[in-house]
């Protein structure tokens, strides 16, 4: 008896992952859906969610790495802890100011027709709800715990490497503290890139895992970031003052940031990619 189904080529397995041509395109959806349907005060809210949560891997990076005297087992311990509070943010849809560098430069460049006042706002919205999260879980943190020595003397040492623009001084020192930031946005802006392309909560989280890890090696200068860790020493005493902070690490590595992630990630891939057009992104994407 014939096979009424002789086997034939078998179709391809399914990608585990989004292909890089693809996800700007995906950036741009995700971020126009954002920007059009969700309100200022949302948008306000799901910053203040994600500020929280960072402040929390902030946290919880100073926890894991407490007391470790091996320098690179320190700095694994703190890129898990620190990539856990990036994590949530994605697996919570927040809206982080990170990832708002990357995500609204490729709305406004896929979408020219999205009104640019409306990404701004979500820009600027972004930035002042995640220093609000993180402002408001640093301070509860402080009411509710008492940590070891060991804790409180390595957030210490931390935000001392935050201001170490300071010390330099001048536009020198600042402007080291922009370029921190710019690379900084390229890492953790990839990412976000990679968070979009995987499928699967494991296929998320490893490349975040690795990226964020990176970053917090390097040190470079994280704004939401160190939102989180100047939040967690202010209400102890010890902290620099909000003046200084601001001044010597948040607003220059906050406009290193939007650099970082809309020169370094948005527009180079915008600009390689969306000259293909999407039938050729298809077939490069097969």
């Amino acid at each position: 008896m014939s096979d009424a189904n002789p086997p034939g080529r078998r179709p391809p397995p399914p990608t585990q992952y989004l292909q890089p041509e693809r996800v700007i395109d995906a950036m741009a959806e995700f971020g126009t859906a954002r920007v059009l349907n969700l309100s200022a005060l949302r948008i306000l809210l799901l910053a203040i969610i994600a500020g929280g949560f960072i402040t929390l891997g902030a946290l919880f990076s100073v926890l894991l790495a407490a007391g470790v005297e091996t320098e690179g087992t320190a700095r694994l311990l703190e890129g898990l802890g620190f990539s856990t509070g990036f994590f949530f943010v994605i697996l919570a849809g927040a809206v982080l100011f990170t990832e708002a560098n990357v995500v609204a430069p490729a709305t406004l460049l896929a979408s020219p027709r999205t009104a640019a006042l409306l990404i701004v706002q979500f820009w600027v919205l972004a930035w002042v709800g995640n220093f609000v999260g993180a402002f408001l879980t640093g301070g509860a943190i402080n009411i509710a715990q008492d940590y070891s020595p060991e804790v409180d003397a390595l957030l210490a040492e931390i935000v001392d490497t935050k201001l170490a623009f300071r010390q330099e001084g001048g536009a020198g020192g600042w402007w080291k503290a922009v370029l921190s930031g710019v690379l900084a946005n390229w890492i953790v802006g990839m990412a976000a890139f990679f968070a979009m392309m995987g499928r699967t909560i494991i296929g998320r989280y490893v490349p975040v895992f690795l990226a964020v890890t990176l970053f917090v090696a390097a040190g470079f200068q994280h704004s939401p970031a160190n939102m989180g860790f100047f939040s967690l020493i202010m209400p102890t005493g010890d902290g620099p003052g909000w003046d200084v902070a601001f001044a010597w690490n948040i607003v220059p590595a906050g406009i290193g940031n939007i650099l970082g992630g809309a020169l370094l990630v948005a527009l180079p891939f915008w600009f390689i990619f969306s000259r293909l057009g999407p039938e050729a992104r298809d077939a490069a994407g097969e």
